[in-house]
């Protein structure tokens, strides 16, 4: 798997995919509402990605930007295989690949994009919200840095009055992301998270739809749980909300709903068992007596949540 998040014009997201799928990906787009696909490293950092432009009939046009609108290279290339073996060690090399005008066998020039304005400081009130505010989405660990720059920029609005602008939102956000980034780069091992990922993902093999983080809350994520991707045919659901990933990341237990799309006490329960099981096979600890109307909860936990983008 490459450490990458490639998405796509139509609004896929795919998340560490092969050498294979982003071959794949990349003969795919041409034609209209799909010709352009663009890739970040994992973790995320500002101003750091690949971008390919394709329409039928004309070459593969090609851009990295390494740190700044100044480092913006580009090249063009005739054959996708040719596309995706430059993606692929773009994917794997240090931010400054290609500074020099040539990388992976390949040319690339500075398309002379001038340097970004200085933004303007906020004043030192707001700036210490919007930083508590963020740091705490941070150690949650689910936002991308789009999603923390519109919180920071809408976060401190009143009525008309918008004292954030999207440029001193993108600067908050883009130096506490890199904090934190720096913060995960000593961490080892498979952390409490990533361990509940693991069983999420076993579970939605096999026929429950699993979520993480998602909705807002317990009444919002029982009326969408059945709209969601993998729900026909399903025999039950588990979520948690974003509340209570929160509460998680502050130090607190993490619940989990769950229940059976037939509504049955007895489906309802027989998911319940199964989510815990799953959990305790990642080795986390669970607290749930088996009681159909009681969240599942899982204690202990250590978050520390690696940041994607």
């Amino acid at each position: 798997m490459l450490d990458i998040t490639v998405r796509t014009e139509n609004g896929e997201r795919h998340v560490r995919p092969s050498e294979e799928d982003l071959a794949g990906l990349v003969r795919r787009i041409g034609a209209e509402g799909d010709r352009f696909l663009i890739v970040q490293r994992i973790p995320d950092l500002p101003a750091v990605f690949a971008q390919v432009w394709h329409a039928d009939g004309g070459p593969y046009q090609v851009e990295h930007r390494a740190g700044a609108p100044e480092l913006h290279y580009e090249t063009r290339l005739d054959e996708p295989a040719r596309v995706a073996e430059v993606l692929t060690a773009w994917a794997g090399a240090a931010d400054d690949w290609a500074a020099d005008g040539e990388a992976a066998g390949t040319v690339w020039a500075n398309m002379g994009f001038p340097p970004e304005p200085a933004v303007p400081e906020l004043p030192e009130g707001i700036r210490e919200q919007l930083e508590a505010r963020v740091r705490e989405l941070l150690v949650c660990g689910y936002d991308d840095r789009a999603g923390l720059t519109e919180t920071a920029e809408d976060h401190p609005v009143s009525g008309d009055e918008r004292p954030v602008s999207r440029q001193q939102a993108t600067a908050l956000v883009d130096r506490l992301w890199l904090e934190r980034v720096a913060e995960t780069a000593g961490w080892e091992g498979t952390t409490d998270p990533e361990r509940i990922t693991a069983a999420f993902a076993a579970l939605d093999g096999a026929g429950i739809v699993a979520r993480e983080h998602f909705t807002c809350c317990r009444s919002c994520g029982l009326s969408e749980i059945g709209s969601e991707d993998g729900a026909e045919g399903a025999r039950g659901f588990v979520f948690f909300h974003t509340q209570g990933t929160e509460g998680a990341a502050s130090g607190g237990p993490l619940y989990l709903l769950y229940g059976g799309f037939d509504g049955s006490e007895d489906t309802t329960a027989a998911v319940g068992g199964e989510v815990a099981e799953a959990l305790r096979g990642q080795g986390l600890t669970v607290e749930w007596d088996g009681d159909p109307g009681q969240a599942v909860k899982v204690t202990g936990l250590d978050w520390r949540k690696r940041l994607t983008g």
